[in-house]
């Protein structure tokens, strides 16, 4: 997971600029709403090891999951978690299905014209993962003729729809299946964000490696619906003080072995 902190360095940098937002209002509803039932709902993909994820337990878990948790407590409510299909999520949240996602979402311009965002807490992008025994790729320019993996509805593919020359790109609906059929010699490699590949890979080194150029870094954010402005604003401070009190930097710790909130 040393591989987080060369992303994130930045993060600190315009903290208090809210990514996408309009002008804070307090006379939205949103957040409102949810005091008075005492409960914040949040959309996610629970197949996005170390983010967010069901244990052998069936128990929800993760890095996203302890962050949303602690903001829930800075807010005074609860937290109610709904897993949901990433290819089908950003439409649930239209739908009105939760009030916002915190699932290792990019925040990209495409997104920000249909949702408001909080300021990056994290630095993801997209990865190349392959076999250990794979030396014929060694970045971007190694993929022509290549048949690659990814998560279906993940920016993955579109940094991989402008990459020339590329065999096929097959659609996976979680990243554990897509990592099977690397391991199978089904696709040549995985496209996926660091921190997930990382800790998939984490145990099984002897089958896989990341390569060590980047196709691209992004920001990630926790994103809710453009009327939802008041609902954002208080998410992004309790956020901010999550940060500042070091709950975020033992949390990082937890999930990846170093403090990326660290200055």
């Amino acid at each position: 997971m040393k591989k987080i902190i060369s992303l994130v360095t930045i993060l600190t940098i315009g903290v208090f600029v809210f990514v996408g937002c309009g002008k804070s209002s307090t006379t939205d509803g949103s957040l409102t709403k949810v005091k008075d039932a005492g409960t914040i709902t949040i959309g996610i993909d629970d197949t996005y090891p170390p983010m967010e994820f069901k244990d052998s337990a069936n128990k929800i878990k993760g890095f996203d999951i302890d962050m949303a948790n602690d903001i829930g407590k800075k807010m005074g409510v609860k937290v109610k978690y709904v897993p949901t299909s990433w290819d089908g999520i950003f439409l649930a949240l239209k739908a009105k299905k939760f009030d916002l996602i915190q699932s290792s979402v990019s925040i990209t311009d495409k997104r920000k014209e249909t949702m408001i965002f909080t300021t990056p807490y994290i630095y993801g992008g997209n990865a190349i993962f392959v076999k250990t025994s794979n030396n014929d790729i060694n970045g971007e320019k190694d993929l022509n003729g290549k048949t690659l993996g990814i998560e279906m509805g993940t920016t993955a593919q579109d940094v991989l729809a402008k990459i020339t020359g590329i065999k096929e790109v097959k659609k996976y609906n979680a990243m554990t299946e897509a990592f099977m059929d690397l391991k199978t010699g089904r696709i040549d490699a995985v496209v996926s964000d660091p921190q997930v590949g990382d800790y998939y890979i984490s145990d099984k080194k002897s089958d896989f490696k990341q390569v060590k150029s980047m196709l691209n870094q992004e920001p990630i954010g926790a994103a809710f619906r453009k009327s939802d402005v008041a609902l954002r604003d208080e998410y992004q401070k309790a956020m901010d003080e999550l940060k500042k009190d070091g709950t975020l930097s033992k949390i990082s710790i937890k999930w990846f072995g170093n403090d990326i909130y660290k200055k």
